[in-house]
């Protein structure tokens, strides 16, 4: 006899997953963290077998939860597929949303992926920049929103959550005892190199240019390389490097926000349905204390 899956269970397993507890995936799903223990629970009594195990600091998959994850992920797509066609056939076309090429990678797919499932008739171009060209290419009308790093809002704008501006180098590494100090930085259009070239001369930190370059990835090699230490927002930083500590003598770096700009004058409705979609899902992924 066949069975049918509630997909609010799935839900659940996927937060889980994705955040390691009950608590963070409550957030995420708008829910307590006792309803979504309650939620897992059910899960594993409907299959009979446990999906979960408790870790030092985190739930983790048992190899049963792991086989489960793909095929859950991939019914929960579908039924949103389901859903964003039969309940807004008109929205379709393409949209162009401006994102600063440091959080691209760190902040978007999950956000852009879970638009995607909602409105799948919806093609989003991402056009990745820095955050003056960005709101350059706003106001001329070649992008339809825009995601920027700022150490404020503009008064058109709003913010989605601010973030630490801290020095980042390679694991273990020792450029940033080096002198003068090696630097690698974004172009010079980039927020994060005024910030840092501020600091380093009210420091009186004498330093030399090891990259200069408008792709991340350029920055991010020499910096896995050892070439030198550079400034980044905290919730960007890649996984094979590291902040580096008060401790380093190296000058405190200013806060930052990421913030989102509409155009000043009729954005599109796909805009404004893209906008609630991003400001919605900060506040549940990527809430923070300030």
């Amino acid at each position: 006899m066949s069975q049918n899956i509630d997909t609010a269970l799935l839900r659940a397993l996927v937060a889980v997953a994705e955040t390691g507890g009950m608590t963070s995936a409550g957030r995420l799903l708008h829910l307590t963290q006792a309803a979504v223990s309650q939620q897992i629970k059910r899960l594993e009594d409907l299959f009979q077998q446990k999906l979960f195990e408790r870790g030092h600091r985190e739930l983790r998959l048992t190899p049963t939860g792991e086989r489960l994850l793909p095929r859950a992920e991939r019914i929960i797509a579908m039924n949103d597929e389901v859903w964003g066609v039969m309940m807004s056939p008109d929205f379709e076309g393409e949209i162009r949303i401006g994102v600063p090429q440091d959080i691209v990678k760190s902040l978007m797919p999950p956000v852009l992926r879970s638009f995607h499932n909602t409105w799948p008739r919806i093609h989003v171009a991402v056009i990745p920049n820095t955050s003056p060209r960005l709101l350059d290419a706003l106001d001329k009308g070649t992008i339809d929103l825009t995601l920027t790093t700022e150490m404020n809002c503009g008064p058109n704008g709003e913010i989605l959550m601010p973030d630490n501006l801290v020095w980042v180098g390679a694991r273990n590494g020792q450029a940033h005892e080096r002198t003068p100090l090696p630097v690698s930085l974004a172009d010079k259009t980039c927020m994060f190199r005024q910030s840092a070239l501020s600091a380093l001369a009210r420091a009186n930190r004498d330093w030399r240019l090891v990259c200069e370059d408008s792709n991340m990835l350029a920055v991010y090699a020499a910096l896995e390389a050892d070439l030198g230490v550079a400034p980044m927002l905290v919730s960007s930083i890649p996984d094979n490097l590291q902040q580096i500590g008060d401790d380093s003598g190296l000058p405190h770096l200013p806060r930052f926000y990421i913030n989102m700009y509409l155009p000043k004058a009729n954005p599109s409705e796909v805009a404004i349905e893209l906008a609630q979609h991003i400001r919605d899902q900060f506040a549940s992924r990527y809430a923070r204390t300030g």
